[in-house]
């Protein structure tokens, strides 16, 4: 298969919903064939569950985690990657940025008649603090910040 029909890895992180710079060397630095990609999803290997597991996540992921949009992330100046160790704490300790930013996104897809997620903490929709307490796999649903790209 040549490289044409090879992902790079940019887009394999991307699809994965990991943060390409914490990813091994080999991941960074191979484009992977579709059949390894799907491969990847099916079964991934400890390195990749790790990721998934403890961060550091990428941006939307992070915004997802904190239930807030990339915007809000940019706002509070805390547009970086965070550990699940991290996001835990900002979660447990949430700064005004932080409250406001989650009330606010809680508030507009109340009005939208959006449900997110399971509600965990705060009922507001959000799923990502369960994701950082202890059920794993995150981001192997495949879901991002839920705000649809309007404050990407």
């Amino acid at each position: 298969m040549t490289d044409a029909n090879r992902m790079k890895p940019q887009t394999a992180a991307k699809k994965l919903n990991i943060y390409l710079p914490a990813a091994p060397e080999h991941f960074r630095e191979t484009p992977l064939t579709h059949d390894e990609f799907v491969a990847l999803q099916a079964d991934p290997p400890e390195w990749l569950r790790q990721l998934r597991r403890e961060g550091p996540f990428p941006r939307a992921e992070v915004a997802r985690k904190l239930g807030v949009t990339i915007t809000a992330l940019k706002a509070g100046d805390a547009d970086r990657p965070y550990t699940a160790e991290e996001i835990r704490a900002l979660l447990d300790d949430q700064p005004e940025w932080l409250r406001s930013a989650r009330a606010a996104l809680a508030a507009r897809r109340a009005a939208d008649g959006v449900r997110g997620g399971d509600g965990v903490r705060g009922g507001d929709g959000v799923r990502g603090d369960a994701d950082v307490r202890g059920d794993g796999d995150s981001g192997a649903d495949g879901n991002s910040t839920g705000n649809g790209g309007e404050d990407a």
